[in-house]
């Protein structure tokens, strides 16, 4: 009678030990944390708020803006141009034209940063890139005055924001690719790395960006191991900040968040980055001393 006694008793307790260690894997299951090889999503908790209601509330965690910069037309506004080629080796005026919903050339575009329109140019590789700021004729022709550019194909992006009309107030970015003859030569993207040189400047970016969200950045410019104090205003900022996506060329959404103050910018920069996207993004970091405008460029992952 007394060894069954202990034999149940036994039986008991470890039926309770297995009761509790059910409960502890049930309360891990619904935390927040991050266990290696758990799926922490199948069984979301009863608070659990709407998708993005979180995100939307932390700063630095807005929602991606949409659209990547590779449709040629958004929203009836699209980007139309005649040439579909481009001269190779030497400088060429690339004609341009924005139409509206109703089919004709806006004329009335809004200012953002000193411009009412920024062009910009990249090879496939992601080499060569230029950021020009075309000039408008009466009848809403644009002509953007682009330097050499090397064969191969090119995406052209234009950036604006219409001044009237049913898109009034927002920002687009659309883009055409063109082609430039001869034997197209391709680089390898270089690898990811937070610091590039450029003019005897060294650019430091930090940040941890994710995509479909909204991430902040900084960029730190020194000069022979000291900190870069003189930075010149450059469209209304210390430093334009460009990026494009490794394979097809997705264009990211890079917003200056530091205040311009005299001729005494930096070191430390502050952009709000959205990439729609992970992988590898090849950035421009754009600024200016002493009237000469610096482009440096470097390689940043994304999660």
């Amino acid at each position: 009678m007394s060894q069954r006694f202990r034999t149940s008793r036994r039986a008991l307790a470890a039926a309770a030990a297995t009761a509790a260690l059910t409960l502890t894997l049930g309360a891990c299951g619904s935390g927040s944390g991050h266990g290696s090889g758990m799926d922490h999503s199948a069984m979301p908790s009863a608070s659990a708020s709407a998708p993005g209601d979180d995100m939307a509330s932390m700063p630095g965690m807005e929602p991606v803006s949409a659209g990547n910069g590779l449709a040629a037309a958004k929203d009836g506004y699209k980007v139309t141009s005649t040439a579909a080629t481009v001269p190779a080796g030497k400088a060429a005026a690339y004609r341009f034209a924005i139409t509206g919903p109703d089919g004709k050339p806006v004329t009335g575009f809004a200012v953002d940063q000193t411009q009412r329109m920024h062009f910009y140019a990249i090879h496939s590789d992601l080499t060569g890139f230029q950021h020009l700021h075309p000039t408008m004729a009466g009848d809403g022709t644009w002509t953007a005055p682009l330097a050499a550019l090397q064969p191969g194909t090119w995406r052209l992006y234009a950036s604006f924001t219409p001044d009237s009309g049913a898109g009034k107030g927002k920002g687009f970015v659309l883009s055409r690719t063109v082609k430039v003859s001869g034997m197209a030569m391709t680089s390898s993207l270089p690898k990811a790395s937070g610091t590039a040189t450029v003019d005897g400047y060294t650019v430091a970016v930090k940040g941890d960006p994710m995509a479909g969200m909204g991430h902040r950045l900084t960029a730190t410019v020194t000069k022979d191991g000291k900190p870069v104090t003189d930075l010149q205003p450059y469209l209304d900022t210390y430093a334009h900040l460009t990026a494009f996506h490794q394979g097809d060329l997705a264009f990211a959404h890079l917003h200056p968040e530091t205040e311009v103050d005299g001729d005494h910018g930096g070191p430390t920069l502050s952009f709000h980055a959205e990439f729609a996207q992970s992988g590898n993004w090849r950035m421009f970091l754009q600024f200016q001393t002493g009237g000469k405008l610096h482009t440096a460029s470097l390689t940043l992952h994304v999660g």
